[in-house]
């Protein structure tokens, strides 16, 4: 017996037991039976929802709409999936960086393990912090490590339907924000000898300080460069998402003259690539390795320019666009930065290529003077 409606209890498994209305025997035969589960609370609530789902089908007395029972009653069932799954599926959707989510995520299941996404618990996301802690890397850097495995976790949950609390949400981080340190810029004294030391060495690598120096761009979207990118005749290369990798934000997407430095820069490097990639040496397995890049140059710039770094030069860039009085919005076109000036700046197709191509020169001559 079971006080489940539509339910029978046989050998401690319940089953689905229901006549079927007259104008549907022809679908389902006389009655519907199947078995549910050796759990009460299960059996309840897996039939419950195959009733609602059978009598909505049945409400048609002129067409009756067959259901898949089998079919009904498994997607019900909870899946039981690895986090290491979802965060594939979770990343393959998403049009952001790779590098990052990955990072925290190889290191959160080197502590807690690769288990089904709803095994994880508030001790677990407190291990991985304290990890991170101990390991000396900045509160900026664990926060970004948590959101990262904060999306994936609430990507699972909806996608499996769970109602569970992520236990990355509201999480502290002791003394956070406190060890933020101004990131320098360079002066123009140092970008004029970085400039010539790197068309000098013929080194591609270098000549990624001109390139990123006199464009604002962020390194991957340099490194990352194909071909039908770049528009010599007209000076242009166009940053938007291509074969080998991705934009950081929507944003991003833009078109910047080649200038000055720059342009004898990518001349130069041109000269080395493969006609296919401009920098072929970081494109492994159709993916763009910007990170070895940032490694190569950054030793570099590190030691020649007091501990400076690539990043350092998209500041130095943006800095250098305010002391031409360049406007705000332009600005942040300019650098792929996303505009918080106003809701105005979201509208119309903002500043055309000529103008970004004014500034540009205006802070190279600079260099000159």
């Amino acid at each position: 017996m079971s006080y489940i409606q539509y339910t029978i209890c046989r050998s401690g498994t319940y089953y689905y037991n229901r006549r079927v209305p007259s104008n549907a025997v022809g679908i389902y035969g006389t009655h519907i039976r199947y078995a549910l589960s050796s759990c009460v609370d299960e059996a309840a609530e897996y039939a419950a929802r195959l009733s609602a789902v059978l009598d909505a089908s049945w409400q048609n007395t002129k067409r009756i709409q067959p259901v898949d029972v089998a079919a009904v009653i498994e997607s019900f069932k909870p899946r039981s999936v690895l986090l290491s799954d979802m965060a594939e599926e979770y990343l393959s959707l998403r049009r952001i960086r790779q590098t990052p989510p990955r990072v925290a995520l190889q290191t959160f299941l080197s502590l807690a393990g690769d288990r089904d996404v709803s095994a994880y618990t508030r001790e677990d996301a407190k291990l991985f912090v304290r990890h991170l802690t101990q390991k000396g890397n900045k509160t900026a850097t664990i926060r970004r490590r948590i959101n990262s495995l904060s999306a994936i976790l609430n990507y699972a949950y909806a996608e499996l339907d769970l109602d569970k609390r992520n236990p990355f949400t509201k999480l502290m981080i002791r003394n956070e924000g406190d060890d933020i340190t101004k990131r320098g810029t360079f002066t123009l004294d140092q970008l004029k000898q970085g400039y010539g030391h790197a068309l000098r060495s013929a080194s591609t690598v270098k000549m990624l300080m001109p390139l990123l120096g006199e464009t604002g761009c962020r390194l991957a979207e340099i490194v990352g460069l194909e071909f039908t990118d770049i528009d010599l005749e007209q000076d242009l290369i166009h940053i938007r998402p291509n074969s080998i990798r991705r934009l950081k934000t929507k944003n991003s997407i833009r078109a910047l003259p080649l200038v000055g430095y720059a342009k004898v820069a990518m001349a130069e490097v041109i000269k080395h690539s493969d006609g296919k990639y401009l920098y072929p040496r970081y494109v492994k397995d159709g993916q763009c390795k910007a990170d070895h890049a940032s490694a190569a140059l950054g030793k570099w710039l590190k030691k020649d320019f007091d501990g400076l770094t690539a990043h350092c030069l998209r500041h130095t860039f943006r800095d250098r666009l305010r002391a031409v009085d360049c406007p705000m919005e332009l600005i942040d076109q300019i650098g792929g930065w996303s505009s918080v000036q106003s809701i105005g700046s979201r509208y119309g197709k903002g500043y055309d290529t000529a103008s970004a191509r004014d500034y540009i020169i205006k802070i190279s001559k600079r260099l000159l003077t």
